[in-house]
């Protein structure tokens, strides 16, 4: 049977907790900062569509985080599986975590840059408007999923 670790638990929900502050800060200070940067700015004007590059790129670099979040979440919940800890909440709110996760990096991140790279006329369309959407609710899936991973599992760390 295969032991515990202190020290993976401890990372675990390090992870969890630095990546779901990672998403609060984009979500909650990043963007509207960077969206509202004419308030900030004296003589330097950005157009929305620069802002959204801008944005754009902080996203794309935080997909790097979603997916090394994604992948320790993967690795323990089934090192956690293994181990018989199995618990219904965990696994949904585990499996939400790395869908959404892996949605938003691998699929809405890259369809975004693709289509600001077309310019700012495809930023304008339908479909962006779409697309960008339901990235920001893929985003709230995350966030919500990473916050009652943690919480979770923080309780059942404490049982044992």
């Amino acid at each position: 049977m295969l032991k515990r670790n202190i020290y993976f638990d401890f990372g675990y929900l390090i992870v969890l907790s630095a990546t779901f502050g990672a998403v609060m800060t984009l979500g909650a200070i990043v963007a509207p900062v960077i969206f509202h940067s004419d308030a900030y700015t004296v003589g330097m004007m950005l157009d929305h569509y620069n802002m959204g590059i801008i944005m754009g790129e902080i996203f794309r670099r935080f997909g790097y985080v979603a997916y090394f979040c994604i992948t320790y979440i993967a690795i323990y919940e089934a090192f956690m599986y293994e181990t018989g800890e199995r618990d219904k909440i965990v696994f949904v709110s585990a499996s939400f975590a790395i869908f959404s996760g892996l949605m938003y990096a691998s699929v809405y991140i890259p369809r975004i840059l693709q289509m600001q790279s077309a310019g700012a006329e495809a930023t304008r369309s339908d479909t962006f408007a779409n697309l960008h959407a339901a990235s920001e609710i893929d985003f709230k899936i995350f966030a919500l999923s990473l916050l009652v991973l943690f919480i979770r599992r923080l309780m059942l760390l404490r049982r044992a």
